[in-house]
C-alpha cells in the first residue's frame, strides 16, 4: 500500500559551518517535537559538517554537488560554474520529489540552489540570518522569502523588504541549560573556590588564541585560577602537556553545558551559535573574532554585543600583546563581569526555535 504523505513537509538547507547548520537543526527538532508526523529533509554538501551531523540527528539528508567560490584562485574555482549548474538541477529534482510546503534556509552557499528549487515549486520560504552582517546567500534569496528571522537587530539595515523581517534571535538547542557551577567544576575536578576561565576556539582550534594562552601560562604560571582549555583537534598534541592540576586541556568538549556553567569568564571566537548560547545563558565573555571568515562577520557579531556592553571585544591582531593583562584585569572585576552577564542575558532569545517552528508549521497547513 502506498504511504500517505504528511501535509507537513519541510526542507532545510544551510551548512558548511556549524553556525549555519545548528540553528537549522534546533528549528527542525522543535518542529519534530511539535508535529511528530512532519516529514523533514535536509539538503547540503556531503563533504561538510551537515553531511556528518544531520544523519546522526535522525533526519533525512540529500546531498548536492556545490562548493563556495574561494576568494583566492584555486582549481576548484574553475569548476564553480559547472557545480552551480549541477546543484541547481539536483535541487530542483529533490524539491519536485519531496514537494516541501515550507523551505527554511539558514545560510551558507549550499542554501542558494536548494531554496531556489523550493521557490520554483511554490514552497513558502523562511530564511534565518544568524550574523550581524548578512551573508551573500541570504541577501540573494531575500526576494523569495515570506519571512526572514534575524539573530541581530543590526542586520535589518542590509535588507530591502523590512516588512518580512523579524528579530527572533538565533535558535539554540533545547538541551542548552545552566548547571550549578560547583557541580560543573566537580565534573572537571577543579577547585570551586577559584575563578574559572573557559577557552573555546572551535572544534578544530584557533591558532592565535592557543598561542596567546600558551604565552599566558608560561608567563604567569597561574595557581589561583582554574582553566578549561579546548584546544581543538588540530592543536591538542602540541598543548596537552599543560593538562595538570588546575588546568584542564581537551581537544574537544562534548558537554558544553558543563563547561559553560563552570566558567566565570569565557574566551571565544565570535561565531553566531556561540554568541546565541552566551546570550541565552548570560555568560561573561571576551570575544576574539576570527579574521578568516567571509565578510568579517564575526567582527560585526562581536561588536554588536560589545556596543551593548554585553561582551568584551579583542581583535585578533591585537591579541598577543594584551591577552594576559585583559584576562586578569577583567576576571578580578566582578562588578564588570556581572554587568556583562546581565546585558548578555537581556539580549538572549530563548524561544527563537519555537517561534520559527510555529511559523513554519502555520505556513505548511493546507
Amino acid at each position: 500500500m502506498k504511504k500517505i504523505r504528511s501535509d507537513y513537509r519541510f526542507l532545510f538547507a544551510g551548512g558548511g559551518t556549524g553556525g549555519h547548520l545548528f540553528p537549522a537543526l534546533a528549528v527542525a527538532e522543535k518542529i519534530r517535537n511539535m508535529q511528530p508526523e512532519a516529514e523533514i529533509m535536509f539538503v547540503g554538501s556531503r563533504s561538510k559538517i551537515e553531511g556528518r551531523v544531520v544523519p546522526k540527528s535522525g533526519f533525512a539528508f540529500s546531498p548536492i554537488w556545490i562548493k563556495g567560490f574561494s576568494r583566492k584562485f584555486t582549481l576548484d574555482n574553475l569548476l564553480f560554474p559547472l557545480k552551480l549548474i549541477v546543484s541547481l538541477i539536483q535541487s530542483l529534482i529533490i524539491n519536485i520529489r519531496f514537494r516541501p510546503r515550507v523551505a527554511i534556509g539558514s545560510g551558507g552557499y549550499v542554501a542558494g540552489p536548494a531554496i531556489w528549487g523550493a521557490s520554483i515549486i511554490g514552497a513558502k520560504i523562511i530564511l534565518l540570518e544568524q550574523n550581524s552582517y548578512p551573508g551573500v546567500t541570504t541577501r540573494l534569496l531575500e526576494r523569495f522569502a515570506s519571512e526572514i528571522h534575524l539573530g541581530f537587530e543590526d542586520s535589518a539595515k542590509y535588507f530591502k523588504n523590512k516588512s518580512i523581517l523579524k528579530f527572533t534571535g538565533n535558535p539554540v538547542r533545547e538541551s542548552l541549560i545552566r548547571i550549578n557551577q560547583e557541580t560543573a567544576l566537580k565534573h572537571f575536578t577543579l577547585d570551586p573556590s577559584l575563578k574559572t576561565i573557559f577557552i573555546l576556539g572551535g572544534s578544530l582550534g584557533a591558532g592565535s588564541i592557543n598561542s596567546a594562552v600558551e604565552k599566558f601560562l608560561n608567563k604567569y604560571h597561574p595557581k589561583d585560577l582554574n582553566i578549561i582549555w579546548q584546544t581543538g583537534k588540530n592543536y591538542f598534541e602540541r598543548y596537552k602537556q599543560f593538562n595538570t592540576g588546575n588546568i584542564v586541556v581537551k581537544d574537544f568538549i562534548d558537554d558544553m553545558n558543563l563547561a559553560y556553567s563552570a566558567c566565570d569568564l569565557l574566551i571565544s571566537r565570535a561565531g553566531a551559535t556561540t554568541i546565541a548560547e552566551i546570550m541565552v545563558l548570560g555568560i561573561a565573555s571576551i570575544l576574539i573574532p576570527s579574521p578568516n571568515v567571509a565578510e568579517n562577520h564575526q567582527y560585526f557579531n562581536a561588536k554588536s554585543l560589545s556596543d551593548r556592553k554585553a561582551a568584551l571585544l579583542i581583535e585578533d591582531n591585537k591579541l598577543a600583546g594584551v591577552f594576559g593583562t585583559e584576562v586578569i584585569k577583567n576576571l578580578n572585576d566582578e562588578k564588570r563581569l556581572n554587568e556583562i552577564r546581565i546585558n548578555a542575558a537581556n539580549l538572549g532569545r530563548i524561544n527563537a526555535a519555537k517561534i520559527i517552528a510555529e511559523s513554519a508549521i502555520r505556513y505548511s497547513k493546507p
